[in-house]
């Protein structure tokens, strides 16, 4: 599994190039699962105010989502190798200043900067994989993803965890951060070695580079818009962001059609849409990153506050969703090309019966047993979601120009954090709002089988959107 690519007198391993790709996912993966674990301790260490230990969350996650779809552009015009070795040494570099942030302001500043990272090489990820993998071994790359998200995503928690519990609150979160130093500069050197450089899919098209600076700075404006009151809900004043980045965003459409009609190329050409498999896909996943995402954010609420368990016991639940969706991503990898739309379906199913019977569990089950067979429910939802994973990517690039891989990564991974930032928003609100001022374990219960009564129907209309697309037929896989 070699190529020729960038320099045709050397030749590149597909297997090397996958695995610099891995070790970045992973990185930047623990890195937002765990830091849920650390909150208590940064506040502690740093005598952060409640609303600075919100934005170490929601600055990342605002960061991430303002670089997406640019990064994708600029991967696409100079070089995916060049801008996700740009992404990973940031990332590397803040990382290790965070676990060195003497107060809260510095840790919110540096999380700017790493999320910024992670939105710079996160959408290399996929437009590398859209360039240099082919058919079943590019359905076999995003199975890998789908594995190291499972895992990542599980053991993030549990590892920051057993750091705290072993080194101290003080010094356990940073080594959370530290972590990604030694995992960084494996992955620097790796690339350095193995990733073609000098390889632009689309770099000059009719004769220049074409950046579109408008369309970028009217895509920023309007992603910050829509994310800021949703990472920051609890300041009103951010609202009003809201409607004016929904008009920011219809001048940006407006603004890359023109710009393609006067002869140029715009940072995301609106013809993507037009392929039924890329749209159809990526509205399945908005629905699923809408309501899945928040299942683990509300039930360790609910396990910490309203069972009085710890945070470890929150992370421990987890685990049998993780390794069913691990096994489940592989799994589905295998026939995500050719059976792909039906396991679409099977996999929205999974999910919707697995969280809908964890709803069942909470308002029906004794709370000291309620965990238990929570672990059972997260189970079934978790093979539903490794499957998903894996076919959902797949499906989505099957038709997207190798030349059009960045930006088309950037473009759903911009559409999955806006989605899952309005998400739990909505969600952790239901879970509260439930509660009221009510305590004890009935009363989270409640909440939390309400919670998760909303999620399940939501993903009902997930899968109405899922078996859609499977009735439309097999798509066709581009040859570009």
């Amino acid at each position: 599994m070699v190529i020729n690519a960038g320099n045709p007198h050397r030749h590149y391993s597909r297997n090397r190039i996958l695995a610099v790709m891995l070790i970045a996912l992973s990185m930047a993966l623990v890195q937002v699962s765990s830091v849920n674990v650390a909150l208590s301790s940064m506040q502690n260490s740093l005598g952060a105010t409640p609303g600075q230990l919100q934005w170490v969350l929601s600055g990342y996650a605002l960061a991430i989502g303002v670089f997406l779809v640019p990064s994708g552009r600029m991967g696409d015009l100079f070089g995916r190798s060049e801008v996700f070795a740009v992404g990973l040494v940031g990332f590397t570099l803040f990382s290790l200043l965070c676990s060195f942030a003497t107060d809260a302001t510095a840790l919110n500043l540096l999380r700017l900067a790493q999320g910024a990272s992670s939105g710079i090489l996160s959408p290399q990820i996929t437009g590398i994989v859209q360039q240099y993998f082919r058919g079943q071994a590019r359905a076999r790359a995003y199975a890998l993803f789908g594995f190291v998200v499972s895992v990542s995503v599980a053991f993030g928690p549990v590892v920051t965890g057993v750091l705290i519990s072993t080194f101290g609150p003080e010094i356990g979160w940073r080594l959370s951060f530290g972590l990604n130093v030694p995992l960084g500069l494996i992955g620097i050197i790796a690339t350095w070695r193995w990733l073609p450089f000098g390889d632009r899919p689309s770099a000059t098209e009719r004769g220049r580079i074409d950046v579109d600076p408008v369309g970028v700075l009217l895509l920023v404006i309007a992603v910050v818009g829509i994310m800021l009151p949703f990472v920051s809900h609890n300041n009103p004043w951010m609202w009003i962001a809201l409607p004016l980045a929904v008009v920011i965003a219809a001048a940006w459409i407006l603004w890359e059609r023109a710009y393609r009609d006067r002869g140029h190329a715009p940072m995301v050409d609106l013809r993507l849409f037009e392929l039924h498999s890329f749209s159809w896909c990526l509205g399945i996943s908005a629905l699923q990153f809408l309501s899945i995402t928040s299942v683990f954010a509300t039930v360790a609420i609910y396990v910490q506050n309203g069972l009085g368990s710890s945070a470890m016991a929150a992370a421990l639940i987890g685990l049998p969703n993780a390794v069913a969706s691990a096994v489940a991503s592989l799994w589905a990898g295998r026939y995500s090309i050719s059976h792909g739309r039906g396991l679409q379906v099977a996999a929205v199913a999974a999910m919707a019966l697995g969280i809908g019977s964890a709803a069942v569990v909470v308002l029906f089950v004794p709370a000291g047993l309620s965990l238990w067979w929570l672990s059972i429910s997260f189970l079934v939802q978790g093979i539903g979601q490794g499957a998903m994973g894996s076919v959902n990517q797949t499906q989505a690039m099957l038709d997207v120009p190798a030349s059009r891989g960045g930006v088309a990564g950037g473009v759903t991974q911009t559409v999955q954090r806006i989605t899952t930032a309005i998400g739990n928003a909505m969600l952790t609100g239901v879970l509260f709002g439930v509660v009221g001022q009510r305590t004890g374990a009935a009363a989270w219960s409640q909440a939390l089988g309400v919670t998760y009564g909303v999620i399940t129907a939501v993903m009902c209309a997930c899968l109405v959107a899922a078996i859609g697309y499977w009735r439309r037929g097999a798509a066709t896989v581009s040859t570009d």
